[in-house]
């Protein structure tokens, strides 16, 4: 269980790092950090990091959305949802969100540019976040009383928001 998490935040982190220091500055967790050190400081800090670790377009664009459907992909696994009588396991729900916004990028309802690539990476954590790390919790409705880790399911689907870009 343990593992799990620290998995989970090892992945985080990860995709902080490169969303802070390779993506638009315009990401919403962008803005906060510049909110807190000050664009120039932060501008500094990215110049110094890209220039001593530079990344090539798959990690920097495709990565950390694999990370998160990974991170998602772990914390959905005990769950389920009811709907119209049939129980829906949550664990399918990454795929389904990656699929979906990446098809909203296409026909330009959100920001951002559609890439198979991002799919791609994304089914690969998918695989190794539902089949490698087995998770032996038996499965719970997750609109039932909510405890810890159903709120940490829930948000790491929100963490999607803080890659969202201000225009």
């Amino acid at each position: 269980m343990r593992k799990k998490y620290l998995f989970i935040c090892l992945a985080l982190l990860i995709s902080l790092f490169i969303y802070l220091f390779y993506r638009a500055d315009k990401t919403a967790v962008n803005e906060i950090v510049i909110r807190l050190i000050s664009f120039e400081t932060y501008i500094n800090l990215k110049a110094y990091i890209t220039a001593a670790l530079p990344l090539n377009d798959t990690v920097v664009y495709s990565l950390p959305e694999g990370l998160w459907v990974f991170c998602i992909t772990l914390t959905s696994k005990p769950y389920y949802i009811t709907l119209i009588n049939r129980r829906v396991n949550l664990v399918f729900m990454p795929l389904l969100i990656c699929i979906v916004l990446e098809v909203f990028q296409l026909f330009h309802i959100t920001n951002g540019r559609f890439d198979f690539m991002d799919i791609g990476v994304s089914v690969i954590f998918w695989i190794l976040g539902n089949y490698v790390l087995k998770d032996g919790d038996e499965k719970q409705d997750i609109m039932t009383r909510p405890n810890l880790k159903m709120v940490i399911c829930l948000a790491s689907y929100g963490i999607v928001y803080l890659a969202h870009v201000f225009k």
